[in-house]
């Protein structure tokens, strides 16, 4: 019994750890910092670019994500299933 509990407590913590999401100032300040990893500098047109693309990649994995999800849960078969009961005669 103690093992379920513990399994269950650690789902929840599981749970509520991917549950955490960033403000668009913070995504942008992260952003920011790994452009400026690469090497860029504020305030140039490289930085701006640098910036966009991280944006353009975001999205385009956003969308993907979506489409999989769109793929593994609306385009199964339908499986219809239609019993036949036979009533055995005496």
């Amino acid at each position: 019994m103690r093992i379920f509990s513990l399994i269950g407590l650690f789902c929840a913590a599981v749970t509520l750890a991917s549950c955490q999401t960033m403000t668009p100032e913070e995504r942008r300040a992260a952003d920011e910092a790994t452009c400026r990893g690469y090497g860029f500098k504020v305030g140039t047109d490289a930085m701006s670019r640098c910036l966009l693309d991280i944006d353009l990649d975001r999205r385009a994995e956003a969308r993907s994500w979506q489409q999989r999800q769109n793929d593994m849960f609306f385009r199964q078969p339908v499986v219809i299933e239609r019993r036949v009961i036979v009533q055995k005669s005496s």
